[in-house]
């Protein structure tokens, strides 16, 4: 079998319980582009309603998405669904499943300020370095004003890794 090439990534999926603050959020935050503005999708016949009702099942009534992208062109999808809930733990990394996803700044501590200010918050007091007193790469793990776990780093994650973070 030949060896797999890498694909490249796409795009996420995010849930919030309401879109508009999100939509602002990322935008105005993050800096993200706004791809295409929020609109409704109802259970239906519909080609898109067909098949929304092959990824939830029978039952979702309707919800309200948006699509935006990242700097590098990594789309995001956010969704807001009618049933949505808030889990009373939003952290549970250590079960299967997507449990955050990272940005990167030069500026951490800038974008981090920027997230608390917009109601996000810290889940760590402050950045740390992976080299310190060798090289300037850091990260910090924080939480949108949503519940979604980001986090920030400072320098690309090949740099990062490649210079041996753990060793």
């Amino acid at each position: 079998m030949p060896t797999p090439y890498p694909r490249t990534f796409s795009h996420i999926g995010l849930s919030v319980p309401d879109l508009d603050a999100a939509v602002k959020f990322y935008t105005e935050v993050l800096g993200w582009y706004l791809i295409m503005k929020p609109t409704t999708i109802e259970e239906d016949d519909s080609p898109i309603g067909q098949m929304c009702t092959d990824v939830f099942g029978p039952g979702w009534g309707e919800f309200k998405i948006t699509h935006l992208s990242t700097g590098d062109r990594i789309g995001v999808e956010i969704f807001q669904f009618k049933n949505q809930e808030d889990p009373e733990n939003n952290f549970e990394y250590w079960k299967t499943g997507i449990f955050h996803f990272c940005v990167q700044d030069p500026d951490v501590e800038g974008l981090a300020a920027k997230i608390e200010e917009a109601g996000g918050k810290r889940r760590m007091k402050e950045p740390r370095y992976y080299y310190p007193g060798e090289k300037p790469y850091r990260m910090i793990y924080m939480e949108d004003p949503f519940g979604n776990i980001l986090e920030i780093y400072s320098h690309s994650y090949e740099l990062t890794y490649s210079s041996g973070a753990y060793e």
